[in-house]
């Protein structure tokens, strides 16, 4: 898959495009739909199938201009993870906007002609069926299908797409995490929900405390899911790690804002040394959430604290065990 920064690229302009637009955050079952969709009518129109996404979402950038951060959504998902399930979808090109005042600004009729037409090639465009445009969000379905019938590009829209009677959705998705209802939001994503990046060294606190860590770094000051999670590793081993995993800020250690998903591997591979796991592209799949993030007055309540979430999730994998062996019996 091809990923390119800004519309301005001549190959985007030089290609004729199946198109769809949208934040896709979480690149839920509704979203993978609509890419399955897209896929197959641009083979069948023999188009190059993309996506326009945008960075940072737009309600980050409306809030931030407002001056009220916390107007901003929850992030599901970072870039790097939206773009690897994008792929995964079978999508060959995505292009990743920048969302700025300009763009904020800009006309309906404008993006159409700049972005759309001129700028990405557009012969065929699908939206949702909530899809907005422009400035003051002005454009919707109808001023598309409008502009595609004089310029002569194709638009279609796709419903909303439901599982057991549920709107599916990132605000869905959003909730389910905020509640800690990891089957739930896992049934909504067509997956488990994970984060993945590279393992960065830190302050090598949890080889002090007895619990060996590796951190990644979740890009985005708010991130949907939170607390401490039974988790599942995958990256340092030819088999996924059973893990128990903390997300958030460490209110016990520095409290500084900057959002880590700190993971402890229940059982280390001796093969990779004390060393072997950093640098690695990890993928952390959060299984079962044990609680919210707690702050301890002590480094030793701190350890003891530590020591109860393994053992819980030692307990969490070992019901998953027994359910499993009588299942298979």
């Amino acid at each position: 898959m091809q990923v390119f920064r800004g519309v301005g690229h001549p190959a985007l302009a030089g290609s004729a495009h199946a198109l769809t637009i949208g934040n896709f955050d979480g690149v839920h079952r509704g979203h993978q739909a609509m890419l399955a969709l897209l896929t197959n009518e641009a083979r069948h129109r023999r188009l190059v199938s993309c996506v326009l996404t945008f960075e940072p979402h737009p309600r980050d950038f409306f809030a931030a201009r407002a001056g009220r951060p916390e107007l901003a959504p929850p992030r599901v998902t970072t870039l790097r993870d939206k773009l690897a399930e994008i792929e995964r979808c079978g999508i060959e090109r995505v292009v990743v906007a920048r969302f700025d005042e300009r763009l904020a600004a800009m006309p309906a009729q404008d993006f159409i002609d700049t972005v759309l037409r001129r700028g990405l090639g557009a012969r065929y465009v699908l939206v949702g069926d909530d899809f907005s445009f422009g400035a003051g969000r002005a454009g919707n379905y109808g001023t598309l299908d409008a502009a595609g019938e004089r310029a002569g590009f194709d638009v279609a829209r796709m419903m909303s797409y439901e599982v057991h009677g549920l709107r599916v959705s990132s605000s869905a998705v959003r909730e389910a995490l905020a509640g800690g209802d990891m089957a739930r939001a896992e049934a909504l994503l067509g997956r488990p929900y994970a984060i993945s990046g590279r393992a960065l060294h830190g302050r090598k606190l949890g080889r002090e405390l007895g619990f060996r860590t590796l951190n990644l770094r979740f890009a985005h000051a708010r991130p949907a899911a939170g607390g401490i999670f039974v988790a599942r590793v995958h990256g340092l081993a030819p088999a996924p790690l059973r893990a128990v995993a903390s997300l958030g800020v460490r209110p016990s250690v520095e409290d500084a804002g900057r959002v880590l998903l700190e993971v402890h591997c229940l059982d280390w591979p001796a093969a990779l040394g004390s060393e072997g796991g950093y640098g690695r592209l990890l993928r952390v799949e959060l299984l079962h959430k044990l609680h919210d993030e707690q702050r301890y007055a002590s480094m030793e309540a701190l350890r003891a604290g530590i020591a109860a979430d393994t053992a819980a999730a030692h307990a969490w994998w070992a019901r998953q065990d027994a359910v499993a062996g009588g299942t298979s019996r």
